[in-house]
């Protein structure tokens, strides 16, 4: 499971890397004012940047466990890590109102 958090780690830091220019080079081959030229050469560009730079590529995974699947966004933990950690109360501020 580390190497799956590490993977996901770099592919974050991708996206945040080729993020500006990801932006920039959509809005030049969207913009129909400019040259043909122009915007087919920035439509290659856009197309030879990574695959592992897209945002698409990034999944959410459980902190403890890697777990990609029913991952909580806000706490960033799977359902069955946050179940075991509120019930120990390991998680401050949260209790489950029927024991």
């Amino acid at each position: 499971m580390k190497k799956l958090l590490g993977k996901d780690k770099y592919r974050r830091q991708l996206v945040s890397n080729f993020e500006t220019k990801r932006v920039v080079l959509k809005s030049i081959v969207r913009n129909h004012n400019l040259l043909d030229r122009m915007r087919w050469s920035a439509n290659l560009d856009l197309s030879d940047l990574s695959v592992n730079s897209s945002k698409c590529r990034v999944v959410n995974r459980c902190l403890l466990t890697g777990r990609k699947s029913k991952v909580n966004k806000s706490y960033k933990f799977s359902r069955l890590s946050f179940l075991r950690l509120a019930r120990n109360g390991l998680i401050v501020g949260l209790k489950k109102s029927s024991w």
